[in-house]
This record gives C-alpha cells, structure tokens and sequence, in this order.
C-alpha cells in the first residue's frame, strides 16, 4: 500500500524519518542528569574556622614583644629576689655590730631583732621569686597558650606597674622601668594583634 510522494510534506511518516518531526527533541531521562553514578557539584567550602576568619599562623610582633618583656621582668625580679635573700645575713651582721655597742640591748634581743630582720627580708625574696616564676612562667605558654595566659599577663604587669609607682614614690627611679615595662605588656596583650593571636583557633 502506497502513501504518495515520499516528499510530500502533508503525507504519512515513512519508516526511517524521526516523530516529533519539527519539535525540539527531548533528552532523553538519565542522561546528563546528576545522580547515581554521576558526579554532583562540589559542594561550597565554608569559610576556615566554622565561619569566623583564620586567626593569625605566627605570632605578632607585638605579642612577641611583651612576651620579650615579661622574660626581662622574670629575670630582673628573680635576681632581685635572690640579692635580697643574701642580703639578709649581711643585714643581721650589720644590726648585731652597731646593736653591740648599745648597752641597753642585750644579746637574746639583738638576736631577736636581727632574726626578725632576717626572716622579714627573706620573705619579701620568696615573693619577688613567686612573681618571677609567675612571669617566666607565663611568657613560655604565649607560644600555646589561650585567653587565660593574656590575662595573666596584663593582671601580672598591672601588678608589678602598681607596686612600681609605689616604689617610685619612694624615690626609687629603677621603678620607671617596670612602669614602662608594664604598661606596654597590658598595651601589647589588650590590643586586636594580641585578642587575635590568643583566641585564634586551633586544630
């Protein structure tokens, strides 16, 4: 059975041409599409620290700088504290020389005295000692350590910068540079460089 002219337009599909002659194909399901057996997109990378900006990889410089510093405090009250524990024999033999010339002491109250002496001495060496350790101390964990060692850094210089400017009223001028030394390390360990470096995040 004959259909006509295979090129007339208006005639019957023959059996090799296309459906849909004239319509935009449609792909066909499952191919192109993404899911099983396909690769998806990758997915969007959150920002580095569960959405809050990577803190800093090397310490600052100004951290750097007060942790220097409470080395050099650490160091200067350890030997101050040691010089005043030495001391102390020296101060009982001086007492004992001049309270030996004083006929109204006797010697059980000279040794009282200078042992009283002696011991007040030593224990204001054990302090100085306890706050150089307190500093050394503190300056080793800045490399590890989080917000709890920058604030054991600036109480311990607002400490040491009080007791300074005390001393300081005693016409002790070496007093000016604990001051100084102080004030940079709370100024140091209080500013963005320094709440950076000790709340950054670690992993």
């Amino acid at each position: 059975m004959s259909f006509g002219d295979p090129n007339n337009p208006y005639g019957a599909p023959q059996g090799g041409q296309q459906p849909n002659y004239g319509y935009p194909q449609q792909q066909p399901q499952g191919q192109g599409q993404p899911g099983y057996g396909y690769p998806a997109a990758p997915p969007v990378q959150q920002p580095y620290g569960g959405g809050y900006a990577p803190g800093p990889a090397t310490m600052p410089g100004s951290v750097k700088a007060a942790r220097v510093m409470l080395f050099v405090l650490g160091g200067l009250q350890a030997l101050g504290g040691l010089l005043m524990m030495i001391a102390s024999a020296w101060f009982v033999d001086q007492f004992e020389d001049e309270a030996s010339s004083n006929p109204d002491l006797s010697a059980d109250d000279i040794d009282t005295v200078s042992n009283i002496g002696a011991g007040v001495m030593i224990g204001f060496g054990v302090i100085v000692l306890l706050f150089a350790f307190w500093a050394i101390f503190t300056a080793v964990k800045f490399s590890t350590g989080r917000g709890g060692v920058r604030v054991s850094a600036i109480v311990f210089a607002s400490l040491v910068t009080l007791f300074s400017v005390i001393s300081l009223f005693a016409a002790n001028v070496f007093a000016l540079v604990s001051i100084v030394l102080g004030i940079l390390i709370i100024v140091f360990c209080a500013n963005r460089n320094g709440s950076a470096w000790f709340t950054r995040p670690r992993y």
